[in-house]
């Protein structure tokens, strides 16, 4: 069986913007590009992605929605908006994957609206909405319940999950146990790492504590039909550090899908 497709996720070159993610992208073999939509208008206009698209031959899996904490004003102020405005944004660049984040505790209304609001709009759009696991905020040695209905997707009823292996390891969880819990809801991978501080720290896959060779091996071996998304951190590093950790991870993520690494265990 063909091995997941590695994409490349435009937040992985930030502050740098998404042509020069589609450019960084194609120069180091990735298979496609995960759009992180943000105050960068490029990220939002659909014409210009495609012309990336064209112009890179590389397609968009996916369309990462405006709900992170930074971005609660992108694209819209209220949190359906945004939704909607992303699954219109996928539809136009041709791609069948919107990843979101679960609500902040303090959007009450979206929160209680927010599964079965997720569970219309795929219906409706034709379109995979991949909730994102997250974490609970620490405050000294007390957690915070940040996220509602809770930030762990594993117990809630979602069709379509995305793992985030930087938050796995920021809320101490295991992410080839939730990969295994989660079976085929599991649609969608942030391919990261991370050293379980309480910063969500998107390190390069192999650089932290998460087992993420064996996650790829087990995504390998059970025919994952998903796209693998690199997703790290490389803001406070120079361009050259940035293309040498993003080519690192590309070269990670192919060694442990590989149909070998699933035979040896990765040896």
């Amino acid at each position: 069986m063909p091995s997941p497709r590695v994409a490349l996720s435009t937040s992985s070159v930030y502050p740098e913007r998404v042509r020069d993610a589609f450019r960084v992208a194609s120069d180091l073999g990735y298979d496609a590009v995960e759009v992180m939509v943000y105050t960068d208008p490029v990220s939002q206009d659909a014409a210009a992605i495609n012309d990336l698209v064209q112009q890179h031959q590389l397609p968009v899996v996916s369309i990462h929605a405006p709900t992170l904490l930074l971005t609660q004003r992108v694209m819209h102020s209220a949190p359906w908006p945004k939704i909607d405005m992303s699954l219109d944004l996928a539809r136009a660049v041709g791609c069948d994957t919107v990843v979101v984040h679960p609500p902040f505790r303090w959007q009450r209304v979206y929160a209680r609206e927010f599964v079965d609001g997720v569970a219309t709009r795929e219906h409706d759009s034709g379109i995979t909405i991949a909730v994102e696991n997250m974490y609970p905020w620490r405050a000294g040695e007390r957690l915070v319940q940040a996220y509602l209905p809770h930030w762990d997707p594993v117990g809630q009823p979602y069709d379509n999950v995305t793992l985030d292996l930087s938050h796995a390891a920021t809320a101490r969880e295991d992410s080839l146990e939730m990969a295994r819990a989660l079976g085929s809801r599991l649609h969608h991978v942030h391919l990261t790492d991370g050293l379980g501080s309480a910063l969500d720290e998107h390190l390069v896959p192999g650089r932290g504590s998460q087992p993420v060779a064996p996650l790829l091996q087990h995504l390998a071996g059970t025919g994952f039909a998903g796209s693998v998304v690199v997703e790290v951190s490389t803001r406070k590093v120079s361009a050259h550090q940035r293309r040498e950790d993003l080519a690192e991870s590309l070269a990670f993520a192919r060694r442990h899908l590989a149909p070998a690494a699933v035979l040896d265990g990765g040896a």
